[in-house]
């Protein structure tokens, strides 16, 4: 039986289910969460018996393509995280002519669920103006579902077709308003500069408005705010317990590779934020480092050089080396964006900077931690089909806060 004020979602292309698990914080229960991949099927099903949020999702293993979305209809929220690659910044840039291209299931699939909200999250690529008139085709196709594309039809004729509609009709009734949003998750508390595009359509008889839902997105942490905390009051270092680097006169040679004392133009950029009528208000706190997350509240043991049952999936990958370009992320700044990485990965994404000046990749449990998946989340599979599941998830936190925006309206 449904309980009252219950939520309801369904979700597409679900992965490892880092967008589902901060759905499933924000208080929806999902009916379906479905994945074509067979190991990151084999990571929902294994840790549906360790992660608690996960114990009811029903996971189904199979082809968005072919799936009966009919048996959800009228859930609150459809999510998807559609695959990123065809609109990557690193990838190839095909696009709408990638075959990994899966928005057109995604609308497919609204058109048959009729929730009250769309949620659909991808990369920050989908923004560049090469791929700008397919965007534009994806969010007209969400305020009209009804008006299917034709047997072989083209998009662009579709959306010609669609345009017509809107000028001499409207939005037809059962359509969407649509509003896209680009987000660091560094802004939302996450350890990871990592920006995504969300794309949030609501069905027009809620009479929701873009401009109610933007203020439930406004940024809670600040680099701004870790700026001052590490280099004028300090209060950083104190957290970790480590000296003031300002305050040391001779650094010790292990802490010699610390974050050295700010460029002219960062001190000029501090006398400005001190000088600001509005700094320190309390109205955002500083970003969250990698270690923040990894050696805060609640540290991470040093990983092992083999697999240790005791913690899963951390312990060391061999063969991490530095090089111009390369240099890892470092322990006092939000790691870079973490990646799936299937033939390497050229920023040094995925490696972290050692107080030595040494470099290691990041294990699998580092990596999970700064995705915000929980400790007792255990990935199956072997250490590149593990790191792409983890590169190609949405950080939870990030998901939260969107959902509980999306719940709040709702």
């Amino acid at each position: 039986m449904r309980r009252k004020h219950e939520l309801t979602s369904v979700e597409l292309f679900t992965g490892a289910g880092g967008l589902a698990l901060g759905i499933s914080e924000a208080g929806f229960r999902h009916k379906a969460v479905v994945e074509l991949d067979t190991r990151a099927c084999d990571s929902l099903r294994e840790n549906k018996t360790r992660v608690a949020l996960m114990r009811d999702w029903p996971v189904h293993e199979a082809d968005a393509r072919t799936f009966d979305f009919a048996r959800f209809s009228g859930v609150d929220l459809c999510a998807a995280g559609t695959p990123c690659q065809p609109f990557s910044l690193g990838g190839k840039h095909r696009g709408d002519d990638d075959e990994r291209n899966l928005f057109p299931i995604v609308l497919d699939a609204v058109r048959v669920i009729r929730p009250k909200v769309v949620l659909i999250e991808n990369v920050k690529g989908l923004l560049r103006s090469s791929f700008s008139d397919y965007l534009s085709y994806v969010l007209l196709r969400l305020s009209n579902p009804d008006l299917l594309i034709r047997r072989r039809e083209q998009w662009q004729d579709h959306m010609s077709r669609l345009s017509t509609r809107l000028r001499r009709s409207g939005i037809a009734d059962g359509g969407y308003t649509v509003g896209t949003f680009l987000l660091n998750a560094a802004d939302f508390g996450v350890p990871q500069r990592r920006e995504r595009v969300f794309i949030v359509a609501w069905r027009r008889d809620l009479q929701i408005r873009r401009e109610d839902f933007a203020p439930l997105l406004a940024r809670t942490h600040s680099s701004d705010m870790l700026l001052f905390a590490k280099w004028a009051d300090g209060s950083y270092w104190r957290d970790h317990h480590m000296r003031d680097p300002l305050k040391q006169r001779a650094r010790p040679a292990r802490e010699s590779l610390l974050e050295q004392p700010p460029s002219k133009w960062t001190q000029n950029r501090l006398r400005r934020l001190r000088s600001a009528a509005t700094f320190l208000t309390g109205e955002t706190r500083r970003w969250r480092t990698v270690r923040d997350a990894l050696k805060g509240d609640d540290p991470l043991p040093e990983p092992s050089e083999h697999a240790d049952n005791s913690m899963p999936n951390h312990w060391i990958n061999p063969g991490a080396r530095a090089y111009t370009g390369h240099s890892g992320s470092p322990w006092d700044e939000p790691a870079k964006t973490l990646k799936a990485g299937d033939h390497g990965v050229p920023g040094g994404e995925n490696i972290l900077k050692l107080e030595d000046g040494s470099v290691r990749y990041f294990t699998i449990r580092e990596a999970a931690r700064l995705q915000g998946f929980p400790d007792e989340y255990v990935f199956q599979g072997a250490w590149t089909r593990a790191f792409r599941q983890i590169g190609n998830s949405v950080p939870v936190g990030l998901s939260r806060i969107v959902a509980q925006a999306v719940a709040k309206l709702l």
